[in-house]
């Protein structure tokens, strides 16, 4: 039985299907609301490492929130993106799954299936 983690938002489907497909394959699933459960700097560090991307590809860039922050300003650090993400949770792309020191975001939810 595979362990993972999702960062997961149930009012969003993306999510729930995802969360769905991995109950289909009996993993041992760890669910963090995201929204409701800050996650912190070392932990969106990690995912950004294991997801092999920049801090915007985890980003939500079409919400208001990142426009209102002026969130698409280049000269802002990593470190800026990811207080932005700990500040507003919102902005968190979703679902991200970790399995098997890997990590996938859930767009489609088939994705996961590459990570368990």
């Amino acid at each position: 039985m595979t362990n993972v983690k999702i960062y997961h938002n149930s009012r969003c489907s993306k999510s729930r299907q995802t969360l769905a497909l991995l109950e289909e394959h009996n993993c041992n699933i760890e669910i963090v609301e995201y929204l409701k459960t800050p996650v912190s700097a070392v932990e969106l560090e990690e995912i950004l490492t294991k997801l092999n991307v920049a801090p915007r590809e985890m980003m939500r860039v079409k919400e208001a929130e990142y426009k209102e922050q002026g969130l698409n300003n280049d000269t802002l650090s990593t470190a800026d993106l990811i207080q932005a993400m700990i500040a507003t949770p919102k902005l968190i792309e979703r679902p991200i799954v970790l399995a098997n020191n890997k990590a996938v975001i859930g767009r489609p939810p088939e994705n996961v299936l590459t990570i368990i």
